[in-house]
């Protein structure tokens, strides 16, 4: 689910609608395997055990996590964690915790986190929305970003897209009131794909001007990658959409 990766086949098996949404069968991502730098592997065996979180962890007490209440962001799918990093340096008042399943991406990630000493941040290696399901408190998150899903462009691959009626209703759940869902994508039919999801979500409200709906302009906030950049110089576009949980308590 991040912008290094391309789509590929992998098993699914029968959805229930019953089940909770990690157990349906359908996953939006593909683990490849790939080489771990000294780096990487410093990260994921020295840094994790102090960093690292997991499914048995349970539900997270965010204050006790972090030591103090703050907002609290979300970012699935960071992939060599670049922007995640850069994002919980500029904003040591805000907590992060990023979800990611590919090996080489965690331990980069938390090999940079210790180095730099920043103890705003803290990863899981794990399926996003099992821990959303299962360790994110409802009402406690600020945002929840999703940037450069994997866009599973082929018709026949739109059922794997993460991006669903019953993952932003997740999603709506775990933000606190007027928290808001970022996302972005480089492929146009997918973000045409995510507003018609959101515009058709209950609870939210899109926070695009008339002028620009039903994106809007890329926020200053959002680190631009080395890969989006590379797509500028080339005329690629990107789209960001960003909704806003209302407020049922008004």
């Amino acid at each position: 689910m991040t912008d290094s990766q391309h789509p590929a086949d992998t098993t699914t098996g029968p959805q229930d609608a019953e089940a909770p949404l990690h157990r349906r069968g359908i996953k939006s991502y593909v683990i490849r395997a790939g080489r771990m730098t000294p780096a990487q592997t410093r990260g994921l065996e020295v840094v994790w055990p102090r960093l690292g979180l997991t499914l048995a962890d349970g539900r997270l007490d965010l204050d006790a996590l972090f030591g103090r209440q703050a907002p609290r962001v979300v970012e699935i799918g960071f992939g060599m964690g670049n922007s995640l990093i850069e994002q919980a340096e500029r904003h040591p008042e805000t907590d992060f915790i990023g979800i990611e399943v590919h090996a080489p991406g965690v331990g980069k990630l938390l090999d940079e986190t210790d180095k730099r000493g920043l103890t705003n941040l803290r990863v899981y290696r794990e399926d996003a929305l099992a821990v959303l399901e299962q360790c994110i408190p409802e009402a406690s998150l600020t945002t929840v970003q999703l940037f450069f899903p994997d866009p599973w462009p082929k018709k026949k691959h739109h059922k794997r897209r993460i991006v669903q009626p019953a993952f932003v209703e997740l999603i709506r759940t775990r933000l606190k009131p007027v928290g808001t869902l970022h996302m972005a994508t480089d492929w146009e039919a997918y973000a045409e794909w995510m507003a018609e999801v959101m515009d058709a979500a209950p609870g939210y409200d899109n926070t695009a001007s008339q002028e620009t709906a039903p994106y809007v302009p890329r926020p200053a906030f959002r680190p631009l990658t080395k890969f989006e950049a590379r797509g500028e110089k080339l005329g690629h576009g990107v789209w960001d959409l960003i909704y806003r949980r209302k407020d049922e308590t008004c």
